[in-house]
């Protein structure tokens, strides 16, 4: 059989045309092709999984699957990201700095600066981009958290969508957390049902690795020898902390002795893996931290039970990622991966003091009490929870380090990183101790592959990366780090590392920064290269050396866009940002609609407003839902049941609000409709209506004050998708009558309205 003639696509037809096909020679545009050989490449991303949660890094957790490509690989001590979930991902997957990618803060807090408005530049090509153009199938498996909030809708633009930046299919969440039992899930570029079903039947650590498995057999049968870059991100263990019980009952007393007896064992195992360098001190406690000894004993069934189900779930995780591991080894493909496994940032402290049954509760800055979570406690990981731990526990998981997620000291952002590459790399089972960062994953990988990173990707002149290989170190354990200089800031606190020096100012998280703070600001200074875990302040010994990296700080922070320092973290959540959705006072939506989260659904909070339903009932009447938004965790729904029009507003799952009509919906054409008068702060009273005449009315003594969504569960128009507001029906409770349209209306924020003004609005005919 004659050979095909081919030559490369985008360059000119090297064949023949003639005046017919016999007189012509055919030839075919070919895509890039790989280098033979060329290795597969894997990076496993979990969060919020501190330096010390990994078996193979001194923990007790047991993690096999990790700790087998541990001593089948290296481990990197040193290893940094930068501190927080959306701008890590943004360094890892262009090799570029979190603000310069635009991406400072993470992307619901997006503002409109340079460095912190969410929308990486064409100009920094994603890896998978630059792959893709090198012959790699490429594909994301799970959490993405670098699209703009505003575009998390299914009708938005897909221009910062896993497809649009070079992967050519995703399976996945693209929020910043999501349920593990009802998920709310993308495939490609749509969204589908989220799987709920009520029990644990369903969980989503499953559902990704049966995804991967799909995603490489559908690849090898197709293309054998095609080399595939997958980006394979958990929800774990970011909280809520899910997962079935049988897994969770093998810790059951395991975490009985607490937090500081756990800390110190773990500690020891890692002086005598070679995890942290002799000598090395262990932080102190933090203030907020109180020493297990002087707990409760309600108190400290309460933590024991929450580091139980995150052990559980983390070790579940493992046990899932060990499954794809095990296919790619039945491919024979397994040695000649190249597989990376990090955290996105240190152990999360967002739990607070006590933990919490509800994580919905943090954003809304509603303290979870030891009382409260007590009850749920054994509900704890299951189907009805949405759970965090202590952060006593988070502390311990950053041993031996200070602070945790969101913070600049080392626990915050210091995280395992295991690289494994039997057919690449020699060495197996050792201890690297090299400074690397999480910007340097991208330009390692690349030299790993030998390519060079593009100038030119999609037609786009690109900019220089701005991290630095590692690769030389893989069979080096004595080569000294490439790096010299990395800096970094989060939410207002800055640090900056150089050649082994560390200096750090901790901001205070809330409210807007000002000068007189800049000026204020007392930094601290060590010597990381001998003092691991931050143990000794030198500021005072070493002024100079000190004034030296505060002033290379600021030459970064201008080279990198990272000015306008901001501190804020609520403040920028509530701040506009760009949408084509309308910013007006009416809003319309339809039946079937694919759901509307939080910076695209209205924002009924905290203000008057009118929901009118303009609906048709049959002669024997309907049931279902005509407006939800949220889940049992938080959230309000409209609907019909037992003949009745009810209204709930679900107070972060710690009350429901009920409205019910005293008379039965009529049939035939009508409007149903629901007025909430504010009277005060976060409370009023809400009205139900058919037409204008008034069927119901009770008080809503208190309202969501911040943040609807935990899972990512939106505003639905005639059903209620996933896990449903209220236990009084079961998703998606399709409403069973004709739905024309229904029709919101709002009032200013904070302003008390007329109830009758407010549906006269919503039934204006415009």
């Amino acid at each position: 059989m004659k050979e095909l003639k081919t030559y490369p696509e985008g360059t000119p037809f090297t064949g023949t045309i003639g005046r017919t096909a016999a007189t012509s020679e055919p030839a075919w545009p070919m895509p890039p092709k790989a280098k033979d050989g060329a290795p597969n490449v894997l990076v496993f991303l979990l969060d919020d999984v501190g330096f010390a949660q990994l078996g193979c890094f001194g923990s007790d957790i047991a993690t096999p699957t990790f700790d087998r490509l541990a001593a089948g690989g290296l481990r990197y001590r040193d290893f940094h990201t930068t501190a927080i979930c959306s701008p890590t991902r943004a360094c890892l997957l262009t090799g570029r700095n979190h603000h310069s990618n635009g991406v400072g803060i993470i992307q619901e807090m997006a503002t409109g600066y340079p460095g912190y408005n969410g929308m990486v530049p064409r100009e920094n090509g994603f890896l998978s981009e630059m792959l893709l153009a090198n012959g790699y199938a490429t594909f994301a498996i799970g959490k993405w958290h670098l699209t703009l909030a505003g575009e998390y809708a299914s009708g938005a633009s897909k221009a910062r969508w896993p497809l649009s930046r070079g992967f050519e299919r995703y399976y996945g969440f693209i929020g910043g957390k999501t349920s593990q039992w009802s998920p709310t899930l993308i495939h490609d570029s749509h969204y589908i049902a989220p799987p709920f079903t009520g029990d644990e039947s369903y969980h989503l650590n499953a559902d990704l690795a049966d995804r991967a498995i799909e995603y490489l057999v559908d690849l090898r049968t197709v293309a054998p020898a095609k080399p595939f870059f997958m980006y394979y991100c958990l929800g774990a263990g970011h909280a809520p902390h899910q997962v079935e019980k049988a897994w969770i009952e093998r810790y059951r007393g395991r975490f009985d002795r607490g937090w500081d007896a756990w800390r110190e064992e773990v500690f020891a195992r890692q002086l005598k893996m070679g995890i942290v360098p002799p000598g090395t001190k262990i932080a102190p406690r933090p203030p907020q931290v109180r020493a297990w000894d002087s707990l409760s004993a309600d108190a400290q069934r309460l933590y024991a039970r929450q580091m139980e189900v995150y052990a559980a779930f983390l070790e579940q995780t493992d046990h899932h990622i060990g499954r794809v591991i095990a296919h790619l080894e039945r491919m024979g493909e397994l040695d000649n991966t190249i597989i990376m496994l990090t955290s996105d940032n240190g152990a999360s402290a967002e739990g607070g003091e006590h933990g919490s049954f509800n994580e919905c509760q943090f954003p809304n800055r509603v303290e979870a009490s030891i009382e409260d979570n007590l009850r749920h406690l054994d509900e704890w990981g299951g189907i009805r929870s949405f759970t965090n731990y202590a952060w006593g526990w988070a502390w311990a998981g950053n041993t031996p380090l200070r602070r945790w997620k969101r913070y600049l000291h080392q626990g915050g952002m210091s995280d395992p990183l295991i690289v494994h590459w039997p057919k690449g790399i020699r060495a197996r089972g050792e201890v690297r101790g090299q400074y690397a960062h999480v910007v340097d994953i991208t330009p390692t990988l690349l030299d790993a592959l030998g390519l060079e990173p593009p100038a030119v990707l999609n037609g786009i002149p690109q900019r220089p990366l701005e991290g630095v290989s590692f690769a030389h170190t893989f069979d080096d354990g004595a080569a000294p780090t490439a790096k010299k200089v990395q800096y970094y800031e989060m939410i207002g606190s800055r640090a900056l590392w150089a050649d082994g020096w560390k200096a750090v100012v901790e901001q205070p998280q809330g409210d807007f920064m000002t000068e007189a703070m800049l000026d204020a600001q007392k930094w601290e200074l060590y010597h990381v290269a001998q003092d691991f875990s931050e143990s000794t302040d030198l500021a005072d010994r070493h002024p100079e050396k000190l004034k030296e990296l505060i002033e290379r700080w600021w030459i970064e922070a201008g080279k990198y866009n990272v000015l306008p320092l901001d501190s804020r973290m609520q403040l920028r959540m509530g701040e506009r940002k760009p949408s084509t959705v309308s910013q007006g006072d009416r809003h319309v939506y339809y039946p079937g609609m694919a759901a509307q989260f939080e910076y695209t659904a209205v924002n009924l909070k905290n203000r008057s407003h009118a929901i009118v339903a303009e609906v048709e009932i049959p002669a024997g009447g309907a049931a279902g839902v005509l407006l939800a938004h949220g889940s049992w965790f938080a959230g309000y729904s409209l609907y019909v049941k037992d003949g009745r029009l009810v209204y709930v507003h679900n107070y972060l799952g710690l009350a429901e609000y009920r409205v019910v009509s005293t008379a039965p919906v009529p049939a035939g054409r009508v409007r149903l409709g629901f007025a909430f008068t504010r009277t005060g702060e976060h409370c009023g009273i809400g009205a139900l209506y058919f037409d204008d005449r008034k069927v119901g009315e009770a008080e809503i003594p208190r309202t969501i004050p911040a943040v609807i969504e935990t899972s990512g569960e939106g505003l639905c128009c005639g059903y209620d998708s996933g896990v449903p507001v209220t236990p009084d029906y079961v998703s998606p409770f399709r409403f069973t009558g004709r739905i024309a349209q229904v029709v919101v209306t709002t009032g200013p924020p904070g302003a008390a309205a007329d109830a009758d003004a407010q549906l006269r609005a919503a039934w204006a005919d415009h």
